[in-house]
């Protein structure tokens, strides 16, 4: 059951728009990249529709408009962004990532080193570096951090970089 008032209606998906942005953020992994700048740039364009919605009533192709506008930018993109954080590969960081920390914590060391993590990778069947091919015979990212952490050991891509800064995991796409 919709308000009767347009300026209610497009007060409260105004601030719908603005409870899915700041949810949709922080359902994201703390250790991944947010994307806080295109997050809040797509909060004010929904802003901006819903303001739209709330000035101009008078036109029906517009308020079509910026309502289709604020459902784009209010809710599809928030939630589709949230969703698209976490491929197969970042997932496989993510548990990589937890399970070097655990390791660490298990050896009461304060900060997670190469071996916790290539143990890790490898006992999820998944492996530390690049793959080396005929183009590329040289190994990266197997040594130092960043570290490129493959879900599969026999397959190059895909592939996520894992850094750790003390004990705190950073994971990103690279």
């Amino acid at each position: 059951m919709l308000p009767e008032s347009p300026r209610v209606r497009a007060l409260a998906a105004g601030l719908v728009s603005v409870v899915v942005a700041v949810g949709a953020g922080l359902a994201v992994d703390g250790r991944l990249d947010r994307h806080w700048g295109l997050r809040g740039l797509t909060l004010v364009l929904a802003l901006g529709c819903a303001a739209l919605l709330l000035g101009d009533q008078q036109r029906r192709l517009r308020q079509i408009v910026t309502a289709v506008g604020l459902a784009m930018f209010g809710v599809i993109i928030p939630v589709t962004q949230t969703a698209w954080s976490e491929p197969p590969e970042i997932d496989f960081a993510l548990q990589v990532a937890t399970a070097a920390e655990r390791a660490a914590a298990e050896d009461a060391r304060s900060t997670v080193t190469v071996a916790d993590v290539k143990a890790a990778a490898e006992a999820r069947g998944g492996a530390v570096g690049s793959l080396t091919t005929e183009r590329n015979p040289q190994v990266r990212g197997a040594d130092e951090y960043p570290l490129i952490v493959r879900p599969n050991k026999t397959q190059g891509r895909p592939w996520a970089c894992l850094t750790f800064k003390g004990a705190a995991a950073e994971i990103r796409p690279c």
